[in-house]
């Protein structure tokens, strides 16, 4: 089987699935390149109001594949393709999930920190390697690792390349969640349907300002103002009903 990602999209929640099997879902330069265009289509489509990342079978994403870093094809720079990569997946407009298998390492990392949530099975492994490797970590990624686990336990993973297990990952923030075996795909399923039940109205704002825009206080009060989510939320809740919020990330 190529190297490739896959998608479905299914009752509102849109699922990519790295699937690499051979290289245990190694990221080929191709795949960093096609992960933008795929999250500018879903972004774009009303009936996705959530996004999973996970890897097919028992291994979320082991990183780079290490052959496009000794022979890349021409003009490509696998560490900018992966960077493009991370910054298009935290820009996506809708809540993001990592569900989160075997190992997550180097890159499948540094696209599981850019997801907004990351869930676990137990024995998962999380770690980043370039000083395996010899290699600078991009500033950005480092920044929003650090943000995300705190500067001590970024510069553990970075200066170690170490692999931490999911208990310690849930310790230190990395991750947010972790199921028991065989728990994972039925936990995802349950929390992401309850967010598409949510307002993306609310969804959208609480992202930006989470993740440091501060300039939009203006715009996000007048998307309230216009949307109607804010009296559909009120109306349901005082008819004890389930609100049918109309504001879509998508416009």
């Amino acid at each position: 089987m190529e190297p490739q990602l896959e998608h479905t999209v299914a009752g509102g929640v849109a699922t990519v699935v790295i699937s690499n099997p051979a290289k245990r879902n190694a990221m080929t330069s191709a795949m960093w390149r096609a992960l933008p265009p795929l999250l500018d289509t879903l972004a774009a489509d009303p009936a996705v109001r959530a996004l999973v990342l996970t890897g097919a079978g028992a291994t979320f994403c082991a990183g780079a594949d290490i052959s496009s870093l000794r022979a890349p094809e021409p003009g490509d720079d696998p560490q900018s393709l992966a960077v493009r990569a991370e910054e298009a997946l935290a820009a996506f407009p809708k809540p993001t999930l990592a569900a989160v298998r075997g190992y997550c390492v180097g890159g499948g990392c540094q696209l599981a920190a850019a997801c907004d949530l990351r869930f676990a099975e137990e024995g998962a492994s999380f770690g980043i390697t370039p000083a395996k490797l010899g290699i600078v970590y991009a500033s950005s990624s480092t920044r929003r690792l650090a943000a995300l686990v705190g500067p001590s336990t970024a510069k553990y993973l970075l200066f170690s390349a170490e692999l931490i297990d999911a208990e310690r990952a849930l310790r230190t923030g990395l991750v947010d969640e972790v199921l028991p075996t065989g728990e994972l795909d039925k936990r995802v399923a349950e929390f992401t349907r309850i967010l598409t039940t949510r307002s993306q109205l609310t969804q959208a704002a609480a992202k930006e300002f989470a993740n440091g825009r501060t300039d939009r206080d203006a715009y996000w009060s007048e998307q309230a103002l216009g949307s109607g989510d804010t009296a559909e939320g009120v109306a349901a809740f005082l008819e004890r009903r389930s609100p049918r919020f109309e504001w879509t990330a998508s416009g």
